[in-house]
């Protein structure tokens, strides 16, 4: 008689933001045995890994991980765009008729275009796998959730709660348990100091001479800078645990899905790398990631556990005034003052009116009302747009929508194909030059531009596979059929990329 494949129980998909292959490895003397050193030493490691779109933020990153497909076709551009309709920014996840759980922020995943791992595993069981979420941070956690989940949890910046949106239901009884006001009571008394004294006597970077650290959480923004320090991967890790030990994941033959996001980036998004501070979050980490895999050993077992580690593949460049010291070329791109000029010219062209209808990032928003008006063509006034930003300083390329939907293939011109969505991206994006600023005052930002090679591992881990380091580029978009190809079910419906092994 046949018998039915044997399939994992479990699959945890582990999102580190903003994980660096350089960190990882240089920090590896600060590491037990149980944590990184375990994942690369026992699973199938990939260190050539990219992502096919630019730019690249957490939002865009955590879509494209779990459905297997672009920002062209999943939607997700960034973490926040320019609504053509209401002229104001729209943040991804935003979502006025879901009210949030333990916090004031309306959510669901509706501008998630496409389907994701956990939508396809609740189709296959007709619903009976369980998919569960948590981050700290809200985009992660409701992207890497998807349509289908039974719960996505994060940590609210105002409240400090474990927090959720109504989109999916009712909150599983052991999340209200495991908040029951401990953690946003805990972070205004915690002190964030090195976990041992080896911190301080390691140093991975030339000319530090940081020895200790020490940071409290205080005022209006406390639980939003928590979530940048390498103590907010102990509060992840444990409510993972919960999930595990409460939520009834993986005690039966119907495979069911975790996602988990970790934090590895700068503190408070410092400018330029607090070196102790990184190397206590980066020695935090593997101390979490031992306790998660030893908790899935004792509650599933490893063995019948597939897992996944990857990066979002990006780190987030502020503005620096210091290399001016060290004559590298570098100045600011007002996004704002380029914007009023552009309108200018064109007025000067054309006529009267309000050309540019909004600008957001690098990108500017042509209103096209005003050129049906005008009976002028969107195509011949993106060309004449085209040849006048060019003429700024710190300007490396300008792409229009045109240009960029059907212009001709570039490796170059790909990537940033691959980032745009014609129904929430600007009509032109402005490539900024490597070590330039990009300023809004607007917003009072100003951010660093940097075209800097990023490099990040992908691991598989546990179930069958085996012990391999793999040097093969491969691109990220190959995480979901992998998974999908494991637990028999059909990759998302926008993923076209074949599965790796």
């Amino acid at each position: 008689m046949a018998q039915t494949a044997v399939v994992p129980r479990l699959v945890v998909g582990i999102t580190i933001d903003q994980l660096r292959s350089d960190y990882l490895n240089a920090f590896m003397p600060l590491y037990g045995e149980g944590g990184f050193k375990l994942l690369l030493e026992k699973g199938q490691v990939y260190s050539n890994v990219q992502y096919q779109h630019v730019p690249i933020d957490r939002a865009s990153a955590v879509a494209s991980i779990v459905t297997g497909t672009i920002p062209y076709t999943h939607g997700i551009i960034a973490e926040e765009w320019m609504s053509r309709t209401e002229l104001h920014t729209n943040y991804c996840v935003d979502d006025r008729n879901y009210k949030g759980v333990e916090t004031n922020d309306c959510s669901s995943p509706k501008n998630l275009l496409v389907s994701t791992i956990g939508d396809e595993l609740k189709a296959a069981t007709k619903g009976k796998s369980l998919v569960f979420s948590v981050a700290p941070f809200r985009e992660a956690a409701i992207l890497a959730a998807g349509h289908a989940a039974d719960w996505a949890m994060w940590i609210d910046n105002q409240s400090g709660r474990w927090a959720g949106t109504t989109y999916y239901g009712q909150a599983p009884s052991w999340v209200r348990y495991l908040d029951s006001g401990t953690l946003a009571n805990k972070v205004p008394s915690m002190t964030w100091k090195p976990s041992n004294e080896y911190i301080g006597e390691y140093n991975y970077y030339l000319t530090s001479s940081q020895k200790s650290f020490s940071h409290k959480f205080t005022g209006d923004s406390k639980f939003r800078v928590f979530k940048t320090s390498g103590l907010v991967n102990e509060e992840v890790t444990k409510a993972v645990r919960y999930c595990l030990e409460n939520g009834n994941a993986g005690i039966d033959e119907i495979t069911d899905y975790i996602s988990v996001c970790y934090y590895a980036g700068n503190f408070d998004g410092a400018s330029t790398t607090a070196t102790a501070e990184l190397q206590d979050t980066y020695k935090r980490l593997d101390d979490e990631l031992s306790a998660l895999l030893a908790k899935i050993d004792q509650l599933v077992g490893l063995d019948k556990t597939l897992i996944y580690l990857t990066s979002t593949g990006y780190d987030k460049p502020e503005a620096s005034d210091d290399i001016a010291e060290y004559r590298i070329p570098t100045g600011d791109f007002n996004i704002n003052r380029c914007a009023t000029l552009l309108n200018m010219y064109l007025c000067a062209m054309f006529g009267n009116g309000q050309y540019v209808e909004s600008y957001f990032g690098n990108q500017f928003y042509i209103n096209h009302k005003l050129l049906e008006q005008k009976q002028l063509k969107l195509a011949e006034i993106l060309e004449h747009c085209e040849d006048f930003l060019f003429q700024f300083s710190g300007v490396k390329d300008v792409f229009t929508a045109h240009r960029i939907t059907q212009g001709a293939w570039t490796p170059g011109i790909s990537n940033i194909r691959n980032g745009f969505n014609p129904k929430c991206s600007g009509d032109i994006i402005v490539q900024v030059s490597p070590g330039w600023n990009l300023v809004n005052e607007d917003r009072g930002t100003k951010k660093m531009q940097r075209d800097s090679f990023f490099e990040f591992p992908l691991i598989f881990f546990g179930y069958t596979i085996k012990a391999e380091k793999v040097a093969t580029p491969v691109t990220i978009d190959c995480i979901a059929p992998t998974i999908a190809h494991h637990i028999r079910i059909r990759a998302p419906n926008a993923c076209s990329t074949p599965p790796l092994f």
